[in-house]
């Protein structure tokens, strides 16, 4: 069953509701949850994109260098260019979402 005490779920927490909801073995969930994450990484990895029908976008996106400032001191220093992962949910995870809530 779902964990209502805390704000967000660990990776433990999905696996655990695999065991409960799927009925398989702790080891197999998890094994199936490493696998379903590496394969996400690898997709971004080569494709930069990647669409889940009724669930979302992930996408990498590029941030250039660039130029910041520590506001406890104004120190500035420079930041790296790098890639950063962002995800657009679908309207219909978006309406399942709202009304689970």
């Amino acid at each position: 069953m779902l964990n209502k005490k805390r704000d967000n779920s660990k990776k433990k927490d999905i696996i655990n509701n695999i065991f409960i909801y799927i009925g398989l073995s702790k080891a197999h969930s998890e094994k199936i949850v490493n696998d379903i994450i590496n394969i996400l990484i690898l997709s971004l990895s080569f494709n930069k994109k990647i669409k889940i029908k009724n669930f979302g976008t992930f996408e990498l996106q590029k941030k250039n260098k660039r130029q910041g400032r520590n506001p406890k001191n104004n120190k500035k220093y420079s930041i790296s260019e790098r890639f950063v992962v962002s995800f657009k949910a679908s309207s219909k995870f978006k309406a399942m979402v709202n009304k689970n809530v």
